[in-house]
């Protein structure tokens, strides 16, 4: 037989490729792996097509998988204390499993979420074009409920056994460092709305990540930023984009985000800073760095260009 059992489930383990995109019109948000870089990494390393499913693994929490055959894998993303049978792994590259060995994930290390790359990618159904996993939709993953892992199930792949990489010393993996973590940022039309003092302070403060932050949003704490909109007509919400409630706490929209909202925006977070706030635990301290969109934009273009 062909695949990884799941001997015990961790407090959030999900399916997840690229994401769902042309969908926002039916109210379906995106999803997708939330560290999009280490995503495309993990599949890199096994020749697959970089937008196919993996597993993306939160805090680890003792997720333990045992091997029904001998495997090869990828891991790339934070450390997670994972091990094969007790046996410290690296977080970043490939490594053989055979039937019987377990691998487990216990806590993390160094950042927040890793991803497990499978030959061919993990075999799930295919909903909308994507089978990334949404819990809050209950779509995606392996019975397209949207529901993580849990005790029992079978993980398959598309896949044979792959010719492994070795991660180029180029790679920049989205991994906080120790100190203030930068944040790459484009201010929105919005920004005109907010006060000299508030443009001035979400620049020149450090934030703090909030306990409240999941795949739907990030919020951010420091000093409250006031706008003079109290409230604008709904439209379509980008990955990153940050919008501030009426207690000037920002809050960073992220992958499983609505479609729409009324808060004012006074900007958004560039790809690739979603992937390094996708990392961070809370009560790290973030720091918003604007640049341009055309700066951003080829900066995005220049990441892309390392799977091409």
């Amino acid at each position: 037989m062909k695949g990884l059992r799941v001997i015990q489930a961790g407090p959030l383990a999900l399916i997840q490729d690229s994401g769902r995109f042309g969908v926002n019109h039916l109210g379906v948000t995106q999803g997708g792996a939330a560290d999009w870089i280490s995503h495309r990494w993990a599949n890199w390393l096994l020749g697959n097509p970089v937008h196919s499913a993996a597993l993306e693994i939160v805090m680890g929490g003792n997720l333990t998988l045992e091997a029904e055959c001998e495997v090869t894998l990828a891991l790339v993303g934070a450390d997670l204390d994972a091990r094969i049978d007790d046996a410290p792994l690296a977080a970043q590259g490939t490594f053989t499993m055979s039937p019987g060995q377990r691998l487990c994930f216990r806590q993390p290390k160094g950042g927040l979420r890793t991803y497990l790359a499978f030959p061919g990618g993990l075999d799930a159904p295919e909903t909308l074009g994507s089978r990334a996993c949404t819990v809050r939709e209950k779509i995606g993953g392996l019975t397209d409920d949207g529901a993580p892992l849990k005790t029992g199930d079978r993980l398959t792949w598309r896949g044979n056994d792959p010719t492994p990489r070795w991660l180029p010393r180029s790679a920049q993996l989205p991994l906080p460092a120790q100190g203030v973590v930068t944040l790459s940022f484009v201010l929105g039309a919005q920004a005109a709305h907010f006060a000299g003092r508030s443009l001035y302070q979400a620049f020149n403060q450090q934030w703090t990540v909030d306990q409240r932050a999941d795949r739907m949003g990030i919020r951010l704490t420091g000093t409250p930023l006031q706008s003079t909109l109290t409230g604008i007509v709904s439209e379509g919400i980008p990955l990153g984009a940050v919008q501030i409630p009426p207690d000037g706490q920002p809050i960073v929209l992220m992958n499983d985000r609505q479609t729409i909202g009324g808060y004012p925006r006074i900007g958004a977070l560039t790809p690739g800073a979603c992937a390094r706030l996708a990392q961070c635990l809370p009560g790290t301290r973030v720091r918003l760095a604007p640049i341009s969109a055309t700066q951003a934009q080829m900066n995005h273009r220049r990441q892309l260009s390392a799977w091409s």
